[in-house]
């Protein structure tokens, strides 16, 4: 193996087992908190994690052996069953994030109607979509056969091995990136520039009154004077930061992806097997970087965490100290 190979799979084993961990975290707090359950993102959530932990525990593995023999690494029907599964799972992850994006512009845009609007009934409804949209792909390429080992990507993924399928391949890849990643990039834009509109024009009422207060309070003191308009600073740049990185972490991971994808049809264009790695390993860090952008950096779910931790350590200690008043018991004089 050169050097390129043996960084390219360790980034993949290191993709897989941040992956896994986050994932597992986002599930314990799913698990632990009631409050978190009742919310009707959590769904959506929970539907991102399992497609994440999924992606971790099949398509990765293979694709680290993949790069490391160089060859197929296992049986046609694995390779088929885990490049079916791939091709729903990264579908159902860029639905889901649309889902979350539509639940986020009706609790911003709507907030007096969200509960008849967004309820679990209609999550579970927006979830049953979002499977069979995504399952109806991976159908179609299984049955035609387009479904195998792709040496440019090291992984069990689409993949038309016959040249006379070349067109309708190439019509079914256009139309499956463009409802898949097309779509899903639409509904994101749309939706959370539509809730950023609405919480600038809410900073801007917070700002006016601020300024107001300011100037009211002629001996308010220069340091809490500067405080509050920090605070108007950090508060115009919160919704820009965390909707730049709901848009920006789905764009960097996918685009390079569905492009290399899309260029890889024309025969003009020579790609680097490296870059048809790195590419895939992009899209592989989307599942890394979900738990945080969605739910692991969000004050609910670090309480949750720290509550588990506690009532773990907690346990811990009272299991200490019974052992060691167990210990003392022992040693009395009879």
């Amino acid at each position: 193996m050169s050097i390129w190979e043996l960084l390219l799979a360790f980034v993949v084993v290191l993709l897989m087992l941040v992956a896994l961990l986050a994932n597992v975290l986002v599930l314990m707090c799913f698990l632990y908190s009631a409050d978190i359950r009742k919310q009707v993102p959590g769904l959506f959530i929970l539907n991102l994690t399992f497609c994440n932990l999924l992606m971790a525990v099949s398509s990765m593995p293979l694709t680290l052996a993949g790069i490391i023999y160089k060859s197929q690494p296992a049986g046609d029907e694995l390779c088929h069953a885990v490049g079916f599964l791939e091709t729903f799972l990264t579908t159902n992850s860029m639905l889901s994030m649309a889902a979350l994006s539509i639940d986020r512009w009706i609790a911003v845009v709507f907030p007096l109607s969200y509960h008849s609007k967004m309820r679990y009934r209609d999550a579970a409804l927006i979830l049953s979509y979002t499977w069979l949209h995504s399952a109806s792909f991976p159908i179609v390429a299984a049955s035609l056969s387009w479904v195998g080992f792709h040496h440019l990507y090291a992984s069990c993924t689409l993949y038309n091995k016959r040249p006379e399928d070349r067109t309708q391949f190439v019509i079914f890849t256009g139309v499956f990136h463009a409802l898949s990643f097309l779509l899903s990039l639409v509904v994101l834009c749309f939706t959370y520039l539509k809730v950023l509109k609405v919480a600038r024009f809410h900073c801007k009422r917070i700002d006016v009154i601020t300024m107001q207060t300011l100037v009211l309070l002629v001996d308010i003191h220069p340091s809490v004077r500067e405080r509050c308009l920090e605070e108007q600073r950090r508060r115009r740049q919160r919704a820009t930061k965390k909707i730049s990185t709901f848009i920006g972490t789905f764009i960097l991971c996918f685009a390079p992806y569905v492009i290399t994808r899309l260029v890889e049809l024309s025969s003009v264009v020579h790609i680097s097997a490296h870059w048809g790695i790195i590419s895939k390993c992009l899209a592989y860090s989307k599942a890394v970087s979900d738990p945080f952008v969605y739910s692991l950096l969000r004050h609910q779910y670090k309480k949750t965490w720290k509550d588990i931790i506690n009532k773990i350590l907690k346990r811990s200690s009272i299991n200490s100290s019974a052992l060691a008043g167990e210990s003392h018991n022992r040693n009395l004089p009879q």
